[in-house]
């Protein structure tokens, strides 16, 4: 059924009333009122900050770390600086299951190597979280600086061993160079007496008796 209403052509098609734009489409006369959609609430939360106890909305220590102070009392250099994951798992003895794993797991930004532009990124943690989980691991300060000095000792000794170890090493094969030479020459042939236990350099040596020359050997 087709009328003509102000000019405009009406169609009425399955119950609805259609305008004929007569530019090939239909246009319904009487479009249903589109539907008001209720306002969202966009209200920021507020958190209390923890150096100056006034509240704020954002900041970058928020924003980055979870860590609730405003920027005004952001200390970079002191109180709110950054360490490497490198640092923090050698400073703390710290493992990656620590950082990464134990909840909640610590947050961090990523920042090229100032080193070495073509290096890998570097992983930087807020120094006073890292510290803070350190102590959750070991239970104090105390403690880590002990394992630290432990592990210390224990390098230092290591490396000591390994020092006297070659200092031996090459004294023995001076000595059985020497040897060589004069038993070579046909001058002289050591005539050694009783073996002795050195048990500190943990070795044995022995005497010639015509010349005094001293051999030092070990024993597997």
């Amino acid at each position: 059924e087709t009328t003509t209403h102000s000019k405009k052509k009406i169609i009425n098609l399955q119950g609805k009333k259609m305008i004929d734009t007569n530019g090939g489409f239909l246009l319904e006369d009487d479009p249903p009122a589109q539907k008001i959609l209720p306002e969202e609430d966009f209200t920021l939360e507020s958190r209390t900050c923890l150096e100056c106890a006034k509240e704020f909305i954002s900041s970058y220590l928020l924003t980055h770390f979870d860590y609730p102070v405003c920027d005004g009392c952001k200390d970079s250099e002191e109180k709110h600086s950054l360490i490497t994951r490198t640092e923090a798992k050698c400073e703390y003895l710290l493992k990656d299951v620590d950082l990464d794993k134990r909840e909640p797991p610590l947050k961090f930004i990523n920042r090229k190597n100032p080193h070495n532009s073509n290096w890998g990124e570097m992983k930087l943690y807020l120094h006073l979280q890292v510290e803070q989980r350190a102590i959750e691991v070991w239970g104090s300060l105390d403690k880590i600086k002990a394992a630290l000095n432990s592990r210390e000792e224990k390098r230092v000794k290591t490396k000591s061993k390994m020092y006297n170890k070659k200092l031996k090493a090459l004294r023995m094969a001076v000595r059985s160079s020497l040897y060589n030479k004069t038993s070579s020459s046909g001058t002289h042939v050591h005539e050694y007496g009783e073996e002795s236990y050195n048990e500190e350099e943990d070795n044995y040596s022995r005497t010639c008796e015509k010349c005094g020359f001293v051999e030092m050997f070990e024993k597997l």
